[in-house]
């Protein structure tokens, strides 16, 4: 699959509009008027940087289930507010099947990892039980939509 923008992608996720409307084959006051109605629309949600946490110091990459105790439903806004505010917790999902909820979690090591799982995320309240597993290698981490398929 190609980029939408035709392979001219910059770090940081964006060209210029007069590279995109080159690409796209239309004037640059169509590309930009085109290009702002995507964002006041909400389909492009914003821009990014990409960090390397590994050498920022952030080694361990880990999945954790969470798993919610019996009726957690007075629990979830509670839950929903801390996941929120941990910079550890860089994704979260609500999942079906055994599992109440999904995270992407980042730590500097094991031992960092461990005292989050223990100290901070089984002291929400409503949580029952954790299962982590630990990346051992990334191989793919994109977060560009398929539009092309």
């Amino acid at each position: 699959m190609t980029c939408v923008c035709s392979g001219f992608c910059r770090p940081g996720g964006r060209i210029t509009n007069l590279e995109l409307a080159e690409a796209i084959n239309l004037s640059p006051a169509q590309t930009l008027r085109r290009h702002r109605r995507l964002e006041e629309l909400g389909v492009i949600k914003g821009y990014e940087s990409r960090l390397d946490a590994q050498l920022l110091g952030f080694g361990v990459v880990a999945f954790i289930q969470v798993t919610m105790e019996r009726g957690h439903v007075r629990d979830l806004a509670k839950f929903k507010g801390v996941v929120g505010k941990l910079a550890e917790i860089q994704e979260c999902f609500a999942v079906t099947g055994d599992i109440d909820y999904m995270l992407k979690v980042i730590a500097r090591d094991l031992k960092g990892l461990s005292e989050f799982l223990l100290d901070t995320l089984m002291r929400i309240p409503g949580v029952s039980g954790v299962k982590s597993s630990v990346c051992l290698d990334e191989l793919k981490c994109v977060s560009a939509v398929p539009l092309e398929s």
